[in-house]
């Protein structure tokens, strides 16, 4: 936990309408299971008005099919509904998101990874510390990944603490609910998606508190984060996100100074 956000919050009442976004890149074995599971934790929390929208990032094994197939059972009321959007090759998981967050229709945003580590059920939980306005940050109490995947995934976002500063205690946890707005203008293709998106809740002020959440074990498929052009284009994403935040910090501590020395009015 960093100094700018705080975990455990007061119970919150949830937001009227969620918009749940989920990337899905050749996820056919889990993902009808998945937006069936994340379309009735919506509809339990009592949720006034809630879509799910799936990114199928260029899946080569039916994942997009498999996700009409349910929105054409359950997207029955004009409140709620399924979508899909699809990039025509794969993109990458960031560009996935920002997919995500343009074509999502209400004010606030769950994000849920949609290979099954995370438990639509637990909704609640994010829930539990919602209050207008917040960002409430997922941290996986324990995380179900083979001890490599956790030495590579702590070594990189070590480096990326030195490189940017403190982001939040589990920056990549696939498990958040915040405004949708500040999801929107990302430039990350990547992993490092997650990282800007943190980042630029801070800089437009928002509050930001933590909280555990389970993770389980992948079922099926295959995780992408040690594929060599994935790790490469994570660190060409790091160091333009820092050459970007580098170029921003003289032009905020020239407004400062001019702020100091504007005359007051009488």
């Amino acid at each position: 936990m960093t100094a700018s956000s705080r975990e455990a919050a007061p119970a919150g009442r949830g937001p009227a309408s969620v918009s749940a976004v989920l990337p899905a890149h050749n996820e056919i074995a889990v993902i009808a299971g998945v937006v069936e599971r994340t379309y009735d934790a919506l509809r339990a929390a009592g949720i006034a008005a809630f879509e799910v929208v799936v990114v199928d990032d260029g899946s080569t094994d039916g994942t997009g099919d498999a996700v009409r197939d349910v929105a054409q059972r359950l997207s029955k009321a004009k409140a709620s509904r399924i979508s899909v959007v699809t990039h025509s090759v794969n993109r990458g998981y960031g560009a996935a998101l920002r997919t995500g967050f343009e074509h999502a229709r209400h004010d606030v945003v769950w994000l849920m990874d949609s290979d099954g580590q995370f438990d639509p059920a637990d909704l609640p939980i994010l829930l539990g510390a919602w209050q207008p306005g917040r960002f409430v940050a997922g941290y996986r109490a324990r995380r179900a990944d083979p001890l490599s995947r956790r030495l590579n995934h702590n070594a990189f976002f070590g480096l990326v603490r030195v490189a940017l500063g403190p982001t939040v205690r589990d920056v990549n946890c696939a498990f958040k609910l915040f405004p949708r707005h500040v999801g929107i203008g990302l430039h990350a293709d990547g992993a490092m998606v997650s990282t800007e998106l943190i980042l630029r809740a801070r800089a437009e002020g928002v509050e930001i508190v933590e909280v555990a959440v389970p993770h389980h074990p992948r079922t099926a498929g295959t995780p992408t984060g040690a594929n060599p052009r994935v790790v490469a284009k994570a660190f060409a994403e790091l160091w333009q996100l820092r050459s970007a935040l580098q170029r921003q910090r003289p032009k905020v501590a020239e407004r400062d100074i001019d702020q100091r020395h504007e005359p007051e009015l009488r």
